[in-house]
Formats: C-alpha cells, sequence, structure tokens
C-alpha cells in the first residue's frame, strides 16, 4: 500500500476559525492553573496545522507495507523499549512533523488497517493493563478508539462498551465493524445505557472499567463556530464535575473487589480532573488510587507532563513538537472486602 499523506496545513484546516468567547475563557482559567505552560499548549491547541496524528496499526488487519512506509518517513514507535504497560501486540507510530495520513472509508466485510488518533488518548487503555480473559467494561466507549486500542492490548473474556447517545452508539458499532473479526465481536456487548445506571445494572461485574468521561474538550470548544452555542457550553461546563463523579460512582459499583478503573478526559480543566479525583477519594472508603508515575516516565521523550500533585493522576499537555494531549489520566483500584 502506497502512502498518501495529507498535510495539516491543508485547505480544511485553515477554514477552522477559533472561537474568541472560549478562548478568553480558558485564558482566564488555565493561566492560573498552568502558570507559563498554558501559552505553550495555546499557541499548539489554536493552530491545527501544528495537530498531530498518530497511526494505531490493526492487528487484526496487519499493514505491514504501510509499516514499511512509516518506517521509511521516519516515523517512530510509541513507547520504545519493553515494559509492564505496554503490550507488543499494541503498535503505534507517531511523526514529529503534523503530516495526517488520509482516513479509511468504512466498508462492510473490510477490516480497517489502521486507526489515526491523539497519540495521548493511548494512555488511559495502556493504564488500564488489561490481561486475556478479563472482563471490561468502556462506560462512555463512542466513538469507539479505546475500544479498539483495548483490543489491540488483549483479548477479553467480555468486553461491555456503553454508549448513552444513540447516535454516538451507531458511530461505535460503526467503528468496532470496522476494526475487530467477527468471532472477537461475538464477545463484545454494546449498550445504551446511562452510564450512571451502569453500576446498579451489573453490580460487581467488571475487573477493569475504563471511564473515559464527557468532558469540555478543549480542542473542539475552541473552534465552536456558534458563539452562542459556545458561551451556553462554558456555562454547562460547570455541571460537567456532577456529571463526571456520578459516572465514576457508578463505574465503581459495577468492579468487582480488587478490581482497576481508569478515569480520563481530553481537558486541561482541574475541576473536571484532579478536583473529580480527589472528591471521590474522599468519599469512597472502598478506593484507593494507584501510583502511575511510572507510565510518564516510560513515555516522557514523546508526551509533555505538568506537574499535578497527585500521583494517581497525569495531565499531558500539547509541546512544540509533542502536539498530544490535551490528556488526562487517573487510575484508582477497589479494595477487597474485609
Amino acid at each position: 500500500m502506497s502512502l498518501t499523506w495529507l498535510k495539516a496545513n491543508s485547505e480544511g484546516k485553515l477554514t477552522k476559525q477559533i472561537c474568541k468567547v472560549v478562548l478568553d475563557h480558558f485564558e482566564k482559567q488555565y493561566s492560573k492553573e498552568l502558570g507559563d505552560a498554558w501559552s505553550t499548549a495555546r499557541d499548539i491547541l489554536t493552530s491545527p496545522s501544528c495537530w498531530q496524528y498518530a497511526v494505531l496499526l490493526n492487528r487484526f488487519n496487519y499493514p505491514f507495507q504501510l509499516e514499511k512506509d512509516l518506517h521509511l518517513k521516519g516515523s517512530h514507535t510509541l513507547f520504545q523499549g519493553s515494559s509492564a504497560y505496554f503490550p507488543e501486540s499494541l503498535k503505534c507510530y507517531l511523526s514529529r512533523s503534523p503530516d495526517r495520513m488520509p482516513s479509511e472509508r468504512h466498508q462492510m466485510g473490510n477490516l480497517k488497517k489502521y486507526y489515526l488518533l491523539n497519540a495521548a488518548s493511548l494512555l488511559p487503555v495502556l493504564a488500564l493493563e488489561l490481561q486475556d480473559g478479563e472482563k471490561v467494561l468502556d462506560l462512555c466507549a463512542a466513538p469507539g478508539g479505546k475500544s479498539v486500542a483495548l483490543l489491540q492490548c488483549a483479548y477479553p473474556g467480555y468486553l461491555h462498551c456503553n454508549e448513552s447517545d444513540r447516535l454516538r452508539s451507531r458511530w461505535l458499532r460503526q467503528t468496532l465493524e470496522s476494526f475487530i473479526p467477527q468471532p472477537l465481536v461475538n464477545v463484545i456487548k454494546v449498550s445504551e445505557l446511562d452510564g450512571r445506571e451502569m453500576g446498579d445494572a451489573q453490580p460487581e461485574t467488571f475487573d477493569k472499567v475504563l471511564v473515559d468521561a464527557p468532558c469540555s474538550n478543549d480542542r473542539s470548544w475552541l473552534f465552536s463556530s456558534d458563539s452562542q452555542k459556545a458561551a451556553c457550553r462554558i456555562s454547562q461546563r460547570r455541571k460537567l464535575p456532577t456529571l463526571q463523579i456520578e459516572l465514576l460512582r457508578s463505574a465503581i459499583k459495577a468492579l468487582r473487589p480488587g478490581g482497576l478503573l481508569v478515569y480520563s478526559t481530553c481537558t486541561l480543566s482541574k475541576a473536571e480532573n484532579q478536583d473529580v479525583i480527589t472528591e471521590i477519594l474522599n468519599t469512597c472508603s472502598n478506593i484507593m488510587p494507584v501510583d502511575i508515575k511510572g507510565v510518564a516516565r516510560m513515555c516522557s521523550q514523546d508526551f509533555t507532563f505538568v506537574p499535578i500533585g497527585q500521583e494517581c493522576g497525569l495531565l499531558v499537555i500539547p509541546d512544540k513538537g509533542k502536539a498530544w494531549g490535551p490528556m488526562y489520566v487517573a487510575k484508582l483500584k477497589k479494595l477487597n472486602r474485609v
């Protein structure tokens, strides 16, 4: 397969307009929360021509020729070297430049060879440390990239992908059909339950739970086309931590004692990240934090992390030549009953 590269500064990219309402709001909040790190992050987030796209190869339809082409282009694999966190079956290629490959079209009966993604979105997947045969819940699963990445890591005994929004759930199903072979699809269930009800519906069922929560997605919000809609989003932003905490409480109920939970967002907001986890740790006596500083050490060459004062949490901030993130990840463990 030959590569056709699309430059990130293509016409489509240049038509994006920054929403001043959102930028002003971020400026006020993030300069306070992140200090000097915000100015670099702001420069990247407001310049789509700098954005980078990683290429996650699909082990179920492995593109050997594409891999050769990526090597020739100077791309390198994410997390070079061995690590307990990083399974050999997951292959993701990064380029230092903001070139972007075209996405493959969905074709019934044909598995796609690769998935384009923000490389930092693999951190929650790796932090979950999925093992063969485990029961896994992806509570807010659409559009499905993290579910696909989980299946590159191991063969779960059962994977439950939940998405409450009907349109997004359809997108999730299509993503799974595009990347996962039929025998494995048989161990996957897709549901449209309100995530806050999952804990009561399936108590203590899962070995691992991923909560990639609805959040104020900094990248997309900055390019809101309608300033009135943007102002409404900003006002709704205050309510998001309540939803995120409710989703986490439900996920904890669904997790078996001794099981692991990973929480993630794609925002820099402290209220939606550290504050949410602090609230859970302060109010759930059966939950303890799990130190994931080892993940940061393993991939510091590819990502820029900012200190957040939480050993169980990491925050990836976009930087020059490392335009990945925003991505917040925290890892928790449910204690065994005494």
